[in-house]
């Protein structure tokens, strides 16, 4: 029951984009198209679940026992630059194909702030369940990672089809281009606030 709150409230409650305001420059800088957007969005879920991994192991098994919790914002952000150079050497060799298929995407993963947000609120924000609070074991991180990427990936590809279709509509020429984008966004975050109730 625990996995299944986690994942309704971190894909649509505590959506990573529309609730906590993570990631927009990458939202709104590759949501032009829905093919571009979901190229983004399946890289994204890649480097968060696998940051989010490597971070949490790293912070428990030596930040945490050597005092060096005051290095985990450093470290996440380099784990994270080094983690998207591997993925992209490994994916280059191993399948060239989804290599062009994601193309710059998997660079500009390493400056997306949804990556480090996810792993710093793993390993320091309390999670509450049946009222009681506690950390995330590895398992619930890895969940928690996953289902936050696959709701950075939801509002990304819903944002994308919603700006193609306004592109093709007649919009007032003070709204055209990112004004009416920012309003949409503010209509989709009002319009997932709705998922607030069930969790």
């Amino acid at each position: 029951m625990e996995y299944l709150l986690i994942i309704v409230s971190a894909i649509f409650v505590n959506n990573i984009v529309l609730a906590q305001f993570l990631g927009i420059c990458p939202f709104l800088g590759v949501s032009n198209k829905l093919s571009t957007a979901s190229g983004m969005s399946l890289a994204v879920c890649f480097v968060i679940t696998l940051a989010t991994v490597v971070t949490y192991l790293i912070n428990k098994f030596l930040l945490v026992p050597f005092g060096l919790t005051f290095l985990q914002t450093i470290a996440f952000i380099l784990v994270i630059a080094a983690l998207v150079q591997m993925v992209e050497i490994v994916l280059k060799k191993v399948s060239p194909a989804l290599y062009q298929a994601l193309g710059i995407f998997l660079p500009l993963i390493t400056t997306n702030c949804a990556v480090l947000g996810v792993a710093i609120n793993v390993v320091t924000k309390e999670f509450t369940f049946g009222g009681e609070a506690h950390m995330l074991n590895l398992g619930e991180a890895t969940v928690y990672a996953f289902a936050t990427s696959l709701g950075y990936g939801l509002a990304m590809v819903l944002f994308a089809g919603i700006r193609e279709h306004l592109s093709l509509n007649e919009v007032p020429k003070a709204f055209k281009g990112l004004p009416i984008a920012l309003i949409s966004v503010g209509i989709m975050a009002l319009a997932f606030l709705g998922f607030s109730g069930i969790v």
